[in-house]
């Protein structure tokens, strides 16, 4: 009995200790990355530049991509829901994203 006792006891604080660990570190994710990522062809080619679309998205979405043409198989199909994305979401400080086709 001692022990079952024993071992609810270190399930509950052990628990209450994951529990106060996943809020103090949780990470914030952007959700127009997932976003973005699934406008592009995804086809996960590197031909950008950046490891892959979600890479590619990553990079949009911090701006520091310059032109949505250096992925080389996209195409305008893509290309305009991207750029609708993200003048309908802009960053957390109200400024839109500029970036060529």
């Amino acid at each position: 009995m001692a022990a079952t006792i024993t071992l609810a006891i270190m399930g509950l604080v052990l628990g209450l200790g994951l529990a106060f660990a996943a809020d103090v570190f949780k990470v914030e994710v952007d959700t127009r990355l997932e976003e973005v990522e699934k406008l592009l062809p995804g086809y996960n080619c590197g031909a950008c530049g950046y490891p892959g679309c979600s890479g590619f998205a990553e990079g949009i979405v911090n701006g520091e991509v310059e032109a949505l043409s250096d992925c080389k198989p996209g195409k305008d199909e893509h290309y305009d829901p991207i750029l609708a994305y993200l003048k309908d979401h802009p960053n957390k400080d109200g400024s839109i994203i500029q970036i060529k086709k």
